[in-house]
């Protein structure tokens, strides 16, 4: 018999106890939808600059080769600089917006990149200016994307962060849609490449303009969930500054700080004294803000057991992604006798399902959330988040991934094979949407997923996975054409597809059968250090 049908209670059923505590959890954020739906237009605005300045290049390769009167080899130097800074750019920018803030970052790297497209318009002489400056370019240009992935995790719980990812992705891609129909049109109609930098210089200078116009800072070491102030002036608005600068001249600059730090000492208590990413709009600023810049705890998440298999999912496609756009302009040319423009239009189909996959994909994520939630009786809270230490967000990310992978083998080993037999040239265009739109799904699941196992350091595990993704880039663009010579396009794609679909099928099933097991075992391990 339960104790409390043995007597009468021992106190009045209305005598509440007086320790219980009805006091609401604070919400996630305090950023409202709309100013979302401007967040997120703003970030996929940021995104584009990394995927258009990589592939508007490459149909210039033979104009620069002619100008600088140097080999192919040489010039394809530049594309490999490019690569590795591209994996650099996020281990330094990322990691410090992890510490310092979003916004400040955002602003440092697209002043150098602005910088950069400038002195790429004007410096046309020196091949040794060119490498320096396309390495500046992709400092500038190639952290954008990781910082975009540390605000999405800023702003939305993990139920809904699949709504943000997903136009995010989708403008990110556009990048990679446009670049190459605009270097494949320079090429062709003006034999010049010159006044391409002017017009990444452009795109620049105005979203140089737009961030700090309208980006609020949302790092939540910073701003909380939004409801603290922000301090510094790098930290506002260009218009909030002004508008600040204006109101301390009109009154003799006073200001309200009793307000502020009430609320810092509030958040301060209890667990309020973890940093960034917890759903308590927790500030913490003292020991952090002259922090020198640290890249080992961005290597060492790629060393982690249950990240390790996630970032594998995460490069090996990219790879595949990276050594198709590699292939595309000789195998067109030596094939189709495509030119330079048609070789440029030639990418529309990948870019589309690319921008396609994006979409679907970021409504697919949070919807398996959903069923994962559902199947284990898990209540989803939409405004103070969720606490995934006890969720199996591996699961729920993960969800058709087999399905994704396996469709994926099997396109890529018959896009080989359109191209080695002459196939008609609508089959390999067809197969490279299909390519596109899956390759998005798999490595857009598996980054947001690395996000979701580190919520402390969102942009720090993006920056992991650039270094990754961009290191399998590298080696297989250096390896393309030396294997597609002894090979053959078609086995050479058939192994290519081999090789990643059986090790990301184990990859998967790894994820799903151990991962929250390893994911609890490194908290634990980070706990106790």
């Amino acid at each position: 018999m339960h104790p409390a049908e043995s007597g009468p209670p021992s106190n009045p059923p209305e005598s509440a106890p007086p320790m219980l505590s009805t006091t609401p959890s604070p919400l996630y954020t305090t950023f409202t939808p709309r100013q979302k739906q401007l967040l997120t237009f703003l970030l996929g605005l940021t995104a584009i600059t990394s995927p258009l300045t990589a592939t508007i290049y490459f149909p210039l390769l033979p104009l620069l080769s002619n100008h600088y009167v140097i080999s192919t080899q040489a010039i394809n130097l530049t594309i490999a600089v490019y690569i590795i800074f591209q994996a650099l750019s996020p281990v330094i920018f990322a990691t410090l917006s992890d510490s310092l803030g979003r916004r400040i970052i955002f602003l440092v790297t697209l002043t150098l990149y602005v910088l950069s497209n400038l002195g790429l318009a004007v410096e046309q002489n020196s091949y040794a200016a060119l490498l320096v400056l396309r390495a500046l370019q992709s400092l500038g240009a190639s952290a954008t994307f990781a910082v975009s992935y540390g605000v999405i995790a800023d702003l939305c719980v993990p139920a809904e962060r699949g709504k943000m990812i997903g136009p995010v992705s989708m403008a990110l891609n556009l990048g990679t849609c446009v670049g190459p129909v605009v270097g494949g049109w320079i090429a062709f109609k003006s034999g010049d490449y010159d006044w391409v930098f002017w017009f990444l210089f452009i795109v620049g200078a105005i979203l140089l303009v737009a961030v700090g116009g309208f980006l609020p800072e949302t790092a939540r070491n910073v701003v909380g969930n939004g409801s603290v102030e922000a301090e510094r002036w790098w930290e506002r608005t260009w218009g909030s500054c002004l508008w600040n600068w204006s109101k301390r001249t009109l009154m003799s600059g006073m200001k309200n700080k009793t307000h502020r730090e009430c609320i810092r000492n509030a958040t301060d208590e209890g667990e309020g004294k973890t940093v960034g990413g917890g759903v308590d709009g927790t500030v913490t600023r003292a020991k952090w803000r002259f922090k020198l810049l640290n890249p080992l705890p961005c290597l060492r998440i790629i060393f982690w057991k249950d990240a390790a298999q996630v970032l594998w999912m995460h490069g090996s496609f990219y790879m595949v992604d990276y050594s198709i756009q590699t292939s595309i302009p000789s195998s067109y040319k030596d094939i189709y006798h495509f030119n330079e423009l048609e070789i440029g239009l030639s990418y529309l189909p990948r870019g589309a399902g690319i921008i396609l996959g994006g979409y679907v994909n970021g409504k697919m994520m949070d919807r398996n959330y959903e069923i994962t939630a559902k199947q284990i009786g898990y209540k989803i809270d939409r405004d103070c988040g969720d606490d995934i230490k006890h969720f199996p967000i591996e699961k729920a990310r993960t969800r058709g991934s087999w399905y994704l992978v396996g469709i994926m083998t099997f396109v890529l080993i018959g896009y080989g094979w359109a191209l080695d037999q002459r196939s008609h040239v609508s089959i390999p265009l067809i197969l490279q949407f299909v390519q596109g739109f899956l390759g998005t799904c798999i490595y857009t699941i598996s980054n947001t997923l690395l996000v979701d196992v580190f919520p402390a350091s969102p942009s720090t595990a993006a920056a992991a996975a650039s270094i990754v993704r961009c290191t399998l880039a590298a080696l297989g663009v250096a390896n393309v054409q030396p294997l597609v010579s002894v090979l053959g396009r078609g086995w050479f794609f058939t192994a290519l597809s081999i090789v990643t679909g059986s090790a990301g099928s184990v990859a998967v099933w790894t994820i799903r059968t151990w991962g929250m097991k390893w994911r609890t075992e490194r908290e634990a391990k980070i706990t106790q250090a």
